[in-house]
C-alpha cells in the first residue's frame, strides 16, 4: 500500500448535502480506516445534511466478519448459517455439517477486497462459492497459513488463520439499512433505502428520494409503526414486511445491547424462499463503553495491527507509517494531515503520521521520538506544534531530553506556536543542540525538505 492511500481526513465542522459516509478525499484517505485508527470525523447520516464534528483520534475495535455475525445471531438477527474453521479438515467437516445446496468459503482478515485478492499459495480470490464440500477442504488448504494480498493489505499480504464456511443464499432483492447515533438528533436514527447492495453515497447523490429516515426515541426504542413504515419504505411486501420490521427491531436491540455507534446492513435482502436476511453488516462500537462491553472488546483482533502502531497506542500516541523519509511529529490529526500535505507540496515525502493529542507529557514526547528514530527510512524529523491545550514548554523539554538520550543523528526542524511558546523557544535555543527553528508551517516544511537534500 503506498503513502497516498494511507490517511483519513477531516476539518473542524463540515456540512455536506446528502452525504452518507464522510470520507474527505484528500491525498491520503483510506489507510486510517483500514488500519483501524479513528483519525477522521465522526460519521453522521442525516436526511438533509451531514454535520461532522472533530473527535479525538482513537483506535477502532477490529472484529472479523464471523464475530460480527455471531453478535447478530445472538440477538436473533437472521444471518446465513455458518461455521468457523482453523484447519482444512475443520472446514471440510463444517461444509458437510451445513448440508447446504451451495457453500461460500471466506478468508477471515480485516482488510476489504478479499474477493479479488491473491494468496501466496497461488490461489486467486479470498471468497469462493461451491456446491461440493470436498472443494471447500481443498480451497481452505490453499488459504489457511498463506498470505492474502488485497488492495487494502500491506504489499506482502496478511496471513489467513481462520476461514468462515457459510450457507450461500440467493438474493432476489437487496436493500440498505443502518442505525447510527446522530448528534443533530441527540440519539439514534434509522436510515434505509430500497436500493441496497451498492454504495449508499451513490444512491443519495442520484436518487435522494429513495433515502428514508426515522428518528428513534432512545428511551422508547423503535416503535412498531416506525419499524413497519421503514419496512414499507424498503419495499418489502406482504408477510415480508412484518418479517423485515421484526429484523429492524432486533437490529436496534443489538445496537443498544453492544453500545454500538453504527450498525450498517448492506444488503438487507430477501431470498426466493421468503426470508429477510442480513447478508453483510458493519458494526462500530463506542470505545467509551469498553468497561461494560468486556466480552465484545475481548474479541478485538490485533494480530494484523502494525507493531509500531500498537507501541504508539500504549503511550496514547496515534501513529501511521507512510512511505517517505520526513517524520512528522504533530499535535492534532488535522494539523498532522496539513503537515503531511505541505511536506508533499514542497517536494518531500512524509514518513509517518504521528498525532500527540492534547494532554501530552514529556514522557510521551520521548517515546514518540523513540518510535520515529527507530524507522530506518527517516532522514529528518519535523516537529509542528500548535499549543492550545498543549504547553509548548513541555514539548521543548521532551525534545531536548530525547535528543540527548537517543543521540539523535538526523536533522530536526521545530516549529512551535501557542501556549508558553517563548519559554519553549528559550529552552531549545539554550540547549546547545543542533535544532533548526522555523517561523511557520511552510518555513518548517521547506527546511525539512532542504535538510535531506544536503
Amino acid at each position: 500500500m503506498n503513502g497516498s492511500d494511507k490517511l483519513a481526513h477531516a476539518h473542524n465542522v463540515i456540512t455536506f448535502p446528502l452525504v452518507f459516509r464522510v470520507n474527505m478525499a484528500a491525498s491520503m484517505a483510506s489507510q486510517a480506516a483500514s488500519r483501524g485508527l479513528r483519525t477522521t470525523t465522526s460519521k453522521h447520516i442525516l436526511l438533509n445534511k451531514v454535520k461532522c464534528t472533530w473527535l479525538s483520534p482513537r483506535r477502532w475495535l477490529n472484529l472479523q466478519e464471523y464475530q460480527s455475525k455471531k453478535l447478530m445471531q445472538e440477538s436473533g438477527v437472521a444471518v446465513q448459517r455458518f461455521y468457523v474453521a482453523d484447519t482444512a479438515s475443520e472446514a471440510l467437516e463444517a461444509a458437510k455439517r451445513l448440508n447446504a445446496k451451495e457453500i461460500v468459503l471466506k478468508a477471515q482478515i480485516l482488510a476489504g477486497g478479499r474477493g479479488k485478492g491473491v494468496f501466496d499459495s497461488g490461489l486467486k480470490g479470498g471468497v469462493h462459492l461451491t456446491k461440493d464440500p470436498a472443494v471447500v477442504g481443498e480451497l481452505a488448504n490453499q488459504m489457511l497459513g498463506f498470505n492474502l494480498t488485497t488492495k487494502q493489505t500491506p504489499k506482502d499480504g496478511v496471513k489467513v488463520k481462520t476461514v468462515m464456511v457459510a450457507e450461500a443464499l440467493d438474493i432476489t432483492r437487496e436493500t440498505y439499512f443502518a442505525i447510527l447515533m446522530d448528534r443533530a438528533c441527540n440519539g439514534p436514527v434509522m436510515v434505509g433505502s430500497p436500493q441496497g447492495g451498492m454504495d449508499i453515497e451513490e444512491v443519495a447523490d442520484k436518487t435522494p428520494e429513495l433515502i428514508f429516515k426515522e428518528v428513534i426515541d432512545i428511551f422508547e426504542g423503535v416503535r412498531d409503526d416506525q419499524a413497519l413504515r421503514m419496512a414499507a419504505n424498503l419495499e418489502f411486501k406482504g408477510p415480508l414486511q412484518r418479517q423485515a420490521a421484526d429484523q429492524i427491531k432486533r437490529l436496534y436491540d443489538l445496537f443498544m445491547k453492544v453500545d454500538a455507534t453504527q450498525v450498517e446492513v448492506n444488503p438487507l435482502g430477501e431470498t426466493p424462499q421468503g426470508q429477510v436476511v442480513c447478508f453483510d453488516a458493519k458494526i462500530n462500537f463506542d470505545d467509551n463503553a469498553e468497561f461494560r462491553q468486556k466480552s465484545v472488546f475481548a474479541m478485538d483482533d490485533m494480530s494484523e495491527s502494525d507493531p509500531t502502531e500498537m507501541e504508539a497506542a500504549k503511550w496514547d500516541l496515534k501513529y501511521i507509517g507512510l512511505d517517505g523519509n520526513i517524520a512528522c511529529f504533530v499535535n492534532g490529526a488535522g494539523l498532522a494531515m496539513a503537515t503531511c500535505d505541505i511536506i508533499d507540496l514542497h517536494g518531500g515525502k512524509p514518513a509517518n503520521f504521528l498525532d500527540l493529542g492534547g494532554g501530552v507529557q514529556e514522557r510521551q514526547v520521548y517515546e514518540a521520538f523513540k518510535l520515529l528514530t527507530a524507522d530506518p527510512k527517516v532522514e529528518a524529523i519535523l516537529v509542528n506544534i500548535f499549543g492550545g491545550i498543549v504547553n509548548c514548554a513541555i514539548i521543548a523539554n521532551g525534545i531536548t531530553k530525547a535528543c540527548r538520550e537517543l543521540e539523535l543523528k538526523v536533522p530536526l526542524v521545530v516549529r512551535l506556536e501557542g501556549t508558553n511558546v517563548d519559554e519553549a523557544k528559550r529552552i531549545l535555543r539554550e540547549s546547545g543542540l543542533p535544532i533548526t527553528a522555523a517561523e511557520n508551517l511552510e518555513d518548517a516544511a521547506k527546511k525539512a525538505v532542504a535538510a535531506i537534500r544536503k
